[in-house]
């Protein structure tokens, strides 16, 4: 673009350079090219293309810095920048930094929707509706026109306090944003009259959801699949997944996973085996999300072999796992109340191959053999080759267990 001679280059275009910059070299690479950028073209766009950026990375002292930048220069005259500001400080639960921003925006411009919708959210995260109230108030005054985000974070807030005819009220209004320009809104309506507990309501909206399109996505099949079985209605939640089964061909596990979920809570894990193996017939790969559910539907039921087999498989399929630590947790608390010392072996050699073995992992380990009153073998010369540290507790436990009968250790641990 910058060869063309007949394109001239506005400020915006590098604005959106500088976001593309960022999404897929990183944020150095970002900044260099704002540094690298021409004066003239370093103005409220770049600058505010950048403040996006360092919310983005979570970075508020970069952010703030920047801010004070733009407001010196002119260029925080519009609430866009501060709506940013706010968006970080609340997703970082820095909720005491709220009202500042909010003074400064309003010295140096007029909050917009993007700005009170915000602040709603504040007000529904602390269950503050004094607070809801006084903010939905300003808005009317102000002569800006609520949207349905708006709507939707006073349902959510009447909803959680029980203030079901208010409830009501500000649902009907939210409905009347519904269109086909915006289809963004029908999900959110059904999840809200689910946790109204509103059956009628909720089949209501997915037949007006019908009649205004031609075929339904996958993101909205799994909000219905969702609220049925939410509400009890299962029978009514796989007639659903049928039409997507048929309907779709996207494949895309997140979809059923909804159901395997519901079936999952609800104890039903002979109907969570069965759905599974539905899946792999209709070529549905399991994804990481599937083999959790199905290793915490084993634990309910203290099938520890699954359990492990499940675990194995959802660790295997993803490139770098991000260990759920409560899953594993109550799997090695399991396995060391039943003194499962080849369970607990085994997931010591799933956890290592994953990256992820630590102090916390050996010391159950150890725990499991004196639950068994066996002695394992080389425990300290395995920590020191896996360079995980030992505690004061891994130090009492390898005392306690050496005093115990003499185990046969597994061929994995003789391996290692």
């Amino acid at each position: 673009m910058r060869l063309q001679p007949d394109i001239k280059l506005l400020p915006g275009d590098y604005a959106i350079h500088l976001d593309l910059i960022a999404k897929v070299l990183g944020l150095d690479n970002a900044e260099k090219f704002f540094e690298d950028l021409p004066n003239k073209m370093r103005d409220q766009a770049t600058y505010t293309a950048l403040l996006h950026t360092y919310v983005q990375n979570k970075l508020s002292a970069k952010a703030k810095a920047l801010l004070e930048k733009m407001t010196e220069c002119g260029f925080a005259k519009y609430p866009l920048p501060y709506n940013h500001m706010l968006s970080l400080y609340i997703s970082e639960g820095k909720l005491e930094k709220v009202p500042e921003i909010v003074n400064e925006l309003k010295k140096n411009a007029s909050p917009d929707i993007f700005t009170y919708n915000l602040l709603l959210s504040v007000c529904a995260s602390q269950n503050n509706i004094e607070g809801a109230g006084k903010i939905f108030v300003e808005l009317k005054k102000a002569k800006i026109e609520p949207d349905w985000i708006t709507y939707s974070a006073l349902t959510n807030l009447y909803i959680r306090e029980k203030l079901f005819e208010k409830a009501t009220s500000t649902l009907k209004e939210m409905e009347k944003k519904a269109s086909r320009r915006n289809r963004v809104v029908y999900p959110s309506l059904l999840s809200l009259y689910t946790n109204m507990g509103d059956k009628d309501k909720v089949q209501r909206i997915w037949k007006k959801m019908k009649s205004c399109f031609r075929k339904m996505n996958d993101a909205e099949y799994t909000c219905m699949i969702s609220s049925l079985a939410k509400l009890g209605e299962f029978e009514e939640a796989e007639k659903i997944y049928n039409e997507w089964e048929s309907d779709s061909g996207s494949g895309d596990p997140r979809v059923p996973n909804t159901l395997l979920s519901a079936y999952i809570n609800g104890n039903q894990i002979e109907m969570a085996e069965n759905f599974h193996r539905r899946m792999i017939q209709k070529d549905i790969s399991p994804c990481y999300t599937t083999w959790e559910l199905l290793s915490w539907g084993y634990l309910k039921k203290q099938h520890m072999g699954k359990v492990l087999d499940c675990f194995k498989q959802a660790v295997g399929s993803v490139k770098k796992w991000n260990p759920n630590d409560r899953l594993v947790e109550e799997v090695l608390k399991k396995l060391e109340e039943l003194g499962d010392t080849e369970g607990l072996e085994k997931l010591l050699v799933i956890l290592r191959n994953a990256g992820h073995v630590s102090t916390a992992v050996y010391n159950s380990l150890l725990r499991g053999y004196a639950k068994a009153g066996k002695t394992p073998l080389v425990v300290a010369e395995r920590m020191q080759k896996d360079n995980v540290p030992m505690d004061d507790e891994t130090h009492e436990l390898i005392k306690l267990t050496s005093r115990m009968g003499i185990n046969e250790v597994l061929g994995s641990c003789r391996a290692d």
